[in-house]
């Protein structure tokens, strides 16, 4: 790290920030006050997400007591935010002890935990289409929403173009084989399972664990030689039960959601896709889209497109294939999306593509994404 990155480090976590911008030229002040904010702002945010755990239980209790479901879903959705981000919390300190190749595992293995909780119980349930809805709206919010955010917040910056698009193509490639039971099997592909589904969910998923295992070995080879090392904040005993404790807790409020959503669904008009597309989706990436936009506000705008682009292509290469094949095992799922759906990923990565093709970002790149998520909300919403 150069020292002008110290520097910049230490003025937005000190207290006395504010001193130290009075004492530089007015532009230079402006920025040092606009990354005391930043710090300040991210740690009354952890404050507020360590309180807001309380609704885990408050969600559990709700639907024990038989409360109306209305009130339990949108409790439930409220108590996934902090959990999401304590999952990913706990993840990153255990990965200071472990080192870069367990934390990678970790991250690719806890990262997306709420999304593939939410739809084995679905799955259980039979509500195929809330399944299809959370994971498709996963991807689709963070090419469009997160990344969108992230650049309007960030403005001018340069991404990691070949990451970026390696990211993409991997969606689109993933988008491009969940056609092809429906293509070859026909309507049939709608109501069972197909031999060709199972296939390509077995490919993708191969692909993704390849990748996943030449990250992993990659970024450890990158540590060793730049000789860097993390430093944890918690105890490994601690990270380790707060990773427990937190997944488990997921497990729970996950099962109330997934319990709730019909009869919200019901009462409020929305359709489940609308729900599961936009609200679940949301909810379930609440507290890593934060992250990233945070990330994009101190300057970090590259390190803010990798998370929405990584997180998107997880989804698509890892959570949904893994959930087709485990479903095997509880209740086979159909692999097939409707034409909205495939509306919205074909959206979702065309605009990033467009925008993002000579490597740079800017804040209108950023609002043309937000226009374009709203557009696809819209049509979700429209398609009762």
């Amino acid at each position: 790290m150069s020292e002008k990155d110290l520097a910049v480090e230490k003025v937005t976590d000190a207290p006395g920030a504010a001193i130290a911008a009075a004492q530089a030229p007015q532009g230079v002040a402006r920025r040092l006050r606009w990354l005391a904010y930043l710090g300040w702002s991210k740690l009354t945010l952890r404050r507020l997400l360590w309180a807001s755990l309380a609704l885990v239980p408050v969600a559990v209790l709700a639907a024990v007591a038989g409360m109306d479901d209305v009130p339990v879903f949108l409790l439930s959705v409220a108590a996934l935010v902090p959990l999401a981000w304590l999952i990913g919390e706990a993840t990153e300190q255990v990965g200071e002890y472990t080192g870069p190749a367990i934390a990678g595992l970790l991250n690719a293995s806890f990262g997306n935990a709420p999304e593939m909780i939410i739809a084995l119980f679905a799955v259980e349930n039979g509500l195929f289409e809330v399944v299809r809805g959370s994971l498709s709206g996963s991807v689709i919010s963070n090419l469009l929403l997160v990344l969108g955010f992230s650049l309007v917040v960030g403005g001018k910056g340069r991404i990691a173009r070949r990451s970026a698009y390696a990211a993409l193509g991997m969606v689109a490639l993933a988008g491009l084989l969940f056609a092809l039971p429906e293509l070859v099997g026909g309507p049939a592909a709608h109501e069972r399972l197909t031999a060709i589904g199972i296939g390509v969910a077995a490919v993708l998923l191969a692909i993704y664990l390849v990748l996943t295992a030449w990250s992993v070995v990659k970024e450890a080879r990158e540590q060793r030689a730049s000789g860097s090392s993390g430093e944890a904040d918690w105890s490994l005993r601690r990270a380790l039960l707060a990773l427990g404790l937190a997944t488990l807790a997921t497990v729970a409020v996950s099962e109330v959601l997934v319990g709730s959503i019909e009869a919200f669904t019901r009462a409020s008009g929305l359709s489940e896709l609308f729900c599961s597309a936009v609200i679940v989706a949301i909810a379930g990436n609440a507290a890593e889209h934060g992250g990233a936009v945070v990330i994009a506000a101190r300057g970090g705008v590259r390190l803010a497109s990798e998370i929405a682009l990584q997180s998107s292509a997880q989804v698509a290469l890892g959570v949904i294939p893994a959930v087709i094949l485990l479903s095997l095992v509880i209740s086979p799922m159909p692999l097939f999306f409707s034409g909205v759906e495939y509306l919205g990923l074909a959206i979702a990565v065309a605009v990033p593509a467009l925008f993002l093709l000579r490597g740079r970002t800017a804040r209108w790149q950023g609002a043309g994404m937000l226009a374009a998520y709203a557009a696809i909300v819209a049509v979700f919403y429209a398609v009762m």
